[in-house]
């Protein structure tokens, strides 16, 4: 038997800086349904659902053929969101595709997909290399790995640190997509937050202090997330210019 992944979109309708976000258009059609479109592009998933606490984001995403099922509850992150919608299944991988990706290629969630069959790790995630201007944003989260790929460390500020001033420095940003094994995403929300998640405000680094091992995949995929009403413009010139396609 083949593995059985699926690919949950966790879509929550309020958002702090741009609330609704999720059904913004985006050259008249709305966000969701352009991060669904990546979602098929996937050869391995064998489903997609949208997760979601809204009656018309579910109905948006069943008028254009997709899956959506109300995930009802105040979550404390969007994997806790995707574990509601899958918990009562049985999935060998769980993907948890962020519902702000619009320009998501399905090649991307294959690799973590593969990778995560090919490896012993529990979870999978993407990052690209860029210099130091884009290391510098707190919102472009920095890895640093061991030899073999797998995260030592994740942070807002530009890690690691130059010492020598001289030359190129490069710098691996994430990309916040994560293919999970069933029984890791099980494990993982079930666990309390810890210090260091709480420090730099990211979920990831919960799952590096209590053991887990989270192997990272270097892509050319540049991430494009939609955080802001201003991205839209953004995520629409490079849809026109099919830059991203």
């Amino acid at each position: 038997m083949g593995t059985n992944a699926v690919i949950v979109i966790p879509a929550r309708f309020g958002s702090t800086r741009f609330p609704g976000k999720i059904l913004a258009p985006i050259l008249g059609k709305p966000m969701i349904w352009y991060v669904y479109r990546g979602a098929l592009q996937s050869t391995m998933a064998n489903e997609i659902i949208v997760a979601t606490d809204s009656e018309k984001i579910k109905e948006t995403v069943e008028a254009f053929g997709g899956k959506a099922v109300l995930t009802k509850g105040n979550f404390p992150s969007g994997t806790d969101r995707v574990f509601e919608a899958v918990k009562d299944k049985v999935y060998d991988i769980v993907v948890n595709l962020q519902g702000d990706e619009p320009l998501i290629k399905g090649e991307i969630l294959d690799l973590l997909i593969q990778e995560l069959i090919n490896s012993n790790a529990d979870i999978t995630t993407p990052c690209y290399a860029a210099d130091e201007s884009e290391a510098q944003n707190p919102n472009r989260v920095k890895i640093v790995t061991d030899s073999m790929g797998y995260a030592l460390y994740f942070s807002r500020s530009p890690i690691p640190y130059y010492r020598n001033n001289n030359g190129s420095k490069e710098y691996l940003i994430h990309i916040g997509i994560y293919a999970y094994k069933f029984h890791s995403l099980k494990k993982f929300v079930k666990l309390p937050s810890s210090e260091l998640e709480n420090k730099e405000k990211l979920e990831q680094l919960r799952a590096l202090e209590y053991g887990m091992k989270i192997k990272v995949v270097k892509t050319n995929y540049r991430s494009y997330p939609v955080d802001i009403p201003e991205d839209i413009k953004v995520v629409e010139n490079l849809l026109k210019n099919k830059e991203a396609l």
